[in-house]
């Protein structure tokens, strides 16, 4: 039960007007994805082997690749975008016995001007940088509030759960999510504190004992980026 004092403020017109704009905010995001989504799909070709991330803006992927009734064949870097992707009729097969992927398509938390990405709010960005550096061709797909002038915290972490404490500790600034696990039982952080270097916090996470994965992707890696400028148009960055 609200108390009247609390119900009078949430009826105030200021906070009325905070949440129809914070709900516009939301619509206007989710159609930049949609539209960033559909013209990814539209990058695929039949006989295809497509590697398929995770999260929200993949779910407007799916079904615009779908609908497209191509003849591909999909790997997912999530359980949910695999079961996902199987009701819509896709073709998903186990990532095993398979060396090279023609394209892969994934959202990002970030992406800077200069083709750096924070990825793995969902938690599945180890599987995630797996697959985009199986493929020949790595398509990211944004809203435009992603698009940033530099990456920045969080960078999100994959951890080992055996001496997690350890690890967690060796790193500073690390703060464990209250989530489940990562698709393959790594604990799941976020690395919070500020930094400059991308390529230095790179190497001193790849390098770091009990870190499993962590959400900095380096320009290298992608091939496109597609961000959704909610009126119908959808700007394309080629980085190579």
């Amino acid at each position: 039960m609200i108390e009247s004092g609390r119900l009078a403020w949430f009826c105030q017109p200021g906070f009325r007007r905070r949440q129809r704009l914070a709900s516009e905010a939301m619509a206007g995001s989710e159609q930049e994805k949609r539209e960033a989504a559909v013209a990814a799909a539209a990058l695929v070709t039949d006989g295809q082997l497509v590697g398929l991330g995770t999260g929200s803006t993949v779910a407007h992927l799916l079904p615009a690749l779908a609908a497209r009734s191509l003849a591909i064949t999909c790997v997912a870097t999530s359980p949910e975008t695999e079961h996902a992707a199987r009701g819509l009729g896709l073709d998903v097969v186990a990532f095993t016995g398979i060396e090279r992927l023609d394209i892969a398509i994934d959202g990002a938390d970030q992406v800077d001007l200069d083709g750096w990405l924070i990825k793995g709010g969902g938690g599945a960005h180890t599987r995630e940088k797996v697959v985009a550096q199986a493929a020949s061709r790595f398509v990211v797909i944004v809203s435009a509030d992603k698009a940033v002038e530099r990456i920045g915290p969080p960078v999100p972490l994959e951890l080992l759960r055996f001496g997690l404490d350890a690890t967690i500790a060796e790193l500073g600034d690390v703060r464990l999510r209250a989530v489940h696990m990562s698709p393959d039982g790594g604990a799941i952080a976020d690395y919070v504190g500020a930094f400059e270097e991308r390529e230095a916090l790179a190497e001193r996470l790849d390098a770091a004992p009990g870190v499993i994965g962590h959400g900095i992707f380096r320009p290298a890696l992608t091939a496109d980026v597609l961000i959704g400028l909610g009126d119908g148009r959808v700007e394309h960055r080629v980085l190579r």
